[in-house]
Parts: C-alpha cells; sequence; structure tokens
C-alpha cells in the first residue's frame, strides 16, 4: 500500500504472514529488503530443515539487505573479479522484494532469483542483482539468501540432507502465498539463477513438493544435476580430521563459525569444475531430491507444465581457469592436463581428438576447458531441451570481455540480463564500454518470458535454434555446437580401443592422474564453479 502526503511519498508498507514490514520507495520503485522467511539457522535450528520465523508486532523495518549466510571470502585472485558483500547477524534466511505497485490487485509477473556461487559463495546483496530494472520493466523482482557450504549443504548421518536447497524451497512457498500483497501474480512466478541457482532450480523442478509453485524457470549456466554422495561425504570428513571431531552435524553444531569457515576453504581449496575433486552438492536424499533432477526432468517424472529457459557463455572456463594465471598452466601441462580433463568427464580419446580437429587453432587449455564445459553443462541443458521441445527456448552468450583473456566467460552475462552494467561491480567482469544494446536485448528478452513465456524467438525444435546474444543483432543460430555434441554421442570408451597413455573411463588410475594434474597445476584458492 502507498500514501501521499503534503507531496511527500510515504515509506510502502505491505503485510506478510508473520507480520508488516516498511520499505523505501528508490526511484519510483518500493523496495523491501531482508524480509524474513525463516527463522534464523543456529542454535538447535543448525543443519536442519527451516521453520518458520517468529511473529512480531508493529512494523518491521525492510530498508536494507539482511544478514548473508556464513560462507569464506573469495580468494584474492577472484575477489578482484567478483564482488560478494558480507552483511554480518543469524537472520540470514531472507528475501528483498522490488516492485512497481505494492498491494494486492497489481496482478504482476514475478521473477524468484536464486544467486550462483558453488553453493560457497554469494548473496542477494551483490549489486549486480539489483531488481530494480525488472521492477521497472513491470515485474516483481524477489532475490533470496538460503544456506551455503557445510551450512547448507554437508551430508551427515544425523541430519537431513540439503538444508540450503530446503531453504530455498521454503522461500519459493513464501512468495507463492505471500506475493500477492506486494503487487505479483502467484500464478505467474518465474524461478531465474545462474549456476550454483540454476542448479537449484533443476533440483526444484523435479521436487515433487514444488510442484505448483512456479509457471517458468530459466536455467543460466548450470544443469540439473545430482552430486556425487561420496565427494559431498569427503568434504565432510576432512573437516571433521582438520577440527579432530566426528563427522556428524551434533559435532559440527558445536564448532564456532568462523573456524568451520576457515577450515572449509582450506579443504576446498584443490577443488575445480574443470578437474573435480571433492565438492558440497545437492544429493539425492529420497525426500526433495527423490532422484538424480536430470533424469526425472528427462525421462518426466516431474512436473511437464513449466516453461524452460536454458543457456550458457561461450567461455564458461576462462572464469575458471584465467584467474592466477591458470590457462597457461594448463597450456604448460599439454596432454597430462587433456588425460586429467578426460579423467573428469569419463570420455574416450575420440572426443578431445575430434575436438582438436573441430578447433585447428585452439590450445590445450581452450579444448579442456570447453571439453569440460559441454560435459558438465551444456550437454544436460542440450538433454533437457530436447525432452521438452515445446517448453524449451535455448540461449548462447557471445559478447567478449572488454578486459583481457575472459573471453565470454562464466557470469559475464549477469550485467546485462539486470541492465546493471553502470554499477562497479559488472565492470569488474566485462570492463569499461560494455554495449547498452546487448543489455536492452538481453534484459528485455527476461524480462518478456517472465511476462508471457516468450523470449522473442523460435522455440527448440530439431533444427535445435540458438538465440546468440552477441553484441550485434541478436540472431539465431542452428545446431551451432552439434558438431561437438555429436562427438559424445558417438563415445562409447571401450578400453581395448585406449592407448596405453590414456587410462579407461571409470578406471582407478583415472582418479590417479586426476589429482596428479591437480597438484602440478598448484591451485590458488578455490577455483570452483561460481
Amino acid at each position: 500500500m502507498t500514501a501521499v502526503r503534503a507531496g511527500v511519498q510515504a515509506d510502502p508498507v505491505v503485510s506478510t504472514p508473520y507480520g508488516a514490514v516498511r520499505g523505501r520507495y528508490e526511484h519510483g520503485i518500493a523496495v523491501f529488503r531482508g524480509i524474513p522467511y525463516a527463522a534464523p539457522p543456529f542454535g538447535a535450528r543448525r543443519f536442519r530443515p527451516p521453520v518458520p520465523p517468529e511473529p512480531w508486532d508493529g512494523v518491521r523495518d525492510a530498508g536494507s539487505f539482511g544478514s548473508t549466510p556464513p560462507k569464506p571470502p573469495y580468494s584474492e585472485a577472484f575477489a578482484q573479479l567478483l564482488a560478494d558483500p558480507v552483511v554480518p547477524g543469524d537472520d540470514c534466511l531472507n528475501l528483498n522484494v522490488w516492485t512497481p505497485e505494492p498491494g494486492p490487485g497489481a496482478r504482476l509477473p514475478v521473477l524468484v532469483w536464486l544467486h550462483g556461487g558453488a553453493l560457497t559463495r554469494g548473496s542477494s546483496a551483490v549489486p549486480v542483482y539489483d531488481g530494480q530494472t525488472f521492477a521497472r520493466d513491470g515485474v516483481v523482482f524477489v532475490s533470496v539468501n538460503y544456506r551455503l557450504g557445510v551450512e547448507g549443504y554437508g551430508l551427515f548421518p544425523d541430519a537431513p540432507a540439503n538444508p540450503g536447497l530446503r531453504d530455498q524451497l521454503a522461500a519459493l512457498e513464501w512468495v507463492h502465498r505471500t506475493i500477492g500483497a506486494f503487487g505479483g501474480d502467484p500464478g505467474r512466478i518465474t524461478l531465474a539463477g545462474q549456476s550454483a541457482g540454476a542448479i537449484s532450480i533443476g533440483a526444484l523442478l523435479a521436487a515433487p513438493q514444488a510442484r505448483g509453485l512456479m509457471r517458468r524457470a530459466v536455467l543460466q549456466s548450470g544443469p540439473p544435476e545430482a552430486f556425487d554422495r561420496d565427494k559431498v561425504r569427503r568434504m565432510v570428513r576432512r573437516m571433521a580430521t582438520r577440527l579432530k571431531i566426528p563427522a556428524t552435524a551434533a559435532a559440527f553444531a558445536e564448532v564456532d563459525r568462523e573456524l568451520l569457515l576457515r577450515v572449509q576453504a582450506d579443504v576446498g581449496r584443490l577443488s575445480s569444475p574443470v578437474l573435480g575433486g571433492p565438492t558440497f552438492g545437492i544429493v539425492v536424499d529420497g525426500d526433495l531430491v527423490p532422484r538424480d533432477p536430470l533424469e526425472a526432468l528427462v525421462d518426466g517424472d516431474a512436473s511437464t507444465d513449466v516453461d524452460l529457459m536454458l543457456g550458457w557463455t561461450s567461455d564458461e572456463y576462462r572464469l575458471w581457469l584465467v584467474p592466477g594465471g591458470l590457462l597457461e598452466r594448463v597450456d604448460r601441462l599439454g596432454t597430462v592436463a587433456l588425460a586429467g580433463a578426460m579423467a573428469r568427464c569419463r570420455c574416450g580419446h575420440e572426443v578431445p581428438r575430434g575436438y582438436r580437429a573441430l578447433h585447428p587453432e585452439a590450445g590445450t587449455a581452450e579444448i579442456v576447458g570447453q571439453l569440460v564445459t559441454d560435459h558438465l553443462l551444456r550437454l544436460p541443458l542440450h538433454r533437457l531441451a530436447d525432452a521438452r521441445p515445446d517448453r524449451s527456448y535455448v540461449y548462447e552468450f557471445a559478447w567478449p570481455s572488454n578486459l583481457p583473456d575472459l573471453g565470454s566467460c562464466h557470469g559475464l552475462e549477469l550485467g546485462f540480463v539486470f541492465d546493471t552494467g553502470d554499477v562497479p561491480e559488472s565492470r569488474r567482469l566485462a570492463g569499461e564500454g560494455a554495449p547498452q544494446e546487448l543489455a536492452d536485448a538481453m534484459h528485455g528478452a527476461w524480462v518478456r518470458f517472465a511476462t508471457d513465456g516468450d523470449p522473442g524467438w523460435q522455440r527448440w525444435d530439431d533444427s535445435h535454434p540458438v538465440r546468440i546474444f552477441d553484441g550485434g543483432e541478436p540472431h539465431i543460430a542452428h545446431g551451432p555446437r552439434d558438431a561437438e555434441f555429436a562427438l559424445w554421442a558417438a563415445d562409447l570408451t571401450p578400453a581395448e580401443s585406449t592407448p596405453a597413455s590414456v587410462p579407461a573411463a571409470g578406471s582407478p588410475t583415472r582418479g590417479t592422474e586426476l589429482r596428479s594434474v591437480v597438484r602440478r597445476l598448484r591451485l590458488p584458492g578455490s577455483v570452483r564453479r561460481p
């Protein structure tokens, strides 16, 4: 609701299920920050599923961002490129709302944003994610904080799995129940996210508990997937060994948060999206995640009435390899790095050989990077689009950064999707002089998709139409990566056809080779998928 007194617009006040909140008007947009959707996840609630917040009397101030979940800082190399504000406090399960028309009756489309950060970093307070531009264009925008790292994705024998994903579900339920009071239409909710946020959306798309809570979904540079339970357990056990405690939720709950973050950062230092390693991630739990999300979605064993927009950047891997000089190190390692990538992708030698034939001018690092990107990200999204052609739109972001070597790297599209290229945090990745017309095109497509389900180009079909955003006029390319994808379809990885110098897929020596590559790279800090 709004009020105007003596020519001054009063602060907007909206009622939620737990109490009223007072926001602020900024550039004509009503903004509510730090609204709790669940109780603080500490004390007896640590490592447990979220529970509703305590109701409050009176009107709660929602003028500033709420607390961010515990997380370690990015390494120095990544911190130069990626912003990650920290807001101290316990009440970290909160969300923010930007709306052009607070109050019931407007029935505007809604976009709910899940941030990236490898499920270990990030928050809704990152300036690039300012929802003002979506609200300016008639979309109610909501951004969400959720538990990260061991607090949100540690796997313990005495606690339910995936509490961070359960936080996201609780936030989505809050939005579905409450957003009408902020001018939104609960029947037109689009769930959007990038990287880890997109991976989370894949799991929620397949979750029985989330059915009916969203009308559309956007997966940017993150596929539906379940992580290997043993890898997640290994992270927890390594942390427990460093801390000299049992690998249980009860024992971890007694550890100081800052100490836990330091140990988590140290144990995860050698994890890499290119070469793997122990990690935190969403796991099959028989409940919220009853089976692998991608397989459930491809098989039709999940909701099939959600429109999808899926995509990636042309050079995802450059954000993982350029900081700290890893690109040059991978090139120097040559065939050793290539063997490590094959182990990571569990493919035979014909696949990288085919990539070299298709891209004869590419160096080893580019071959490794594109190989792993296709295996981890593009192929799963391609499979999902193939399974739901009448519901899917696919894009590729191809504009190269104005900064050296980054190319069209992972995360670069965010400033264009949000039309926030003027904030300093966007320029960390894009450099100066990013084209406004590209932001107009991408942001407009996301607004159209959230509004009516059509971003403005051809739906997926047998011709594999991909919308290319590259700084010029957006255009359709048909099957631009089909030649690479065909190599994977033909790869049978028979052990007898693999040279002795390249371990067969699935063999124990592949894991040994992988660990050797990681050690020789001397990875500086975390290079996991942001």
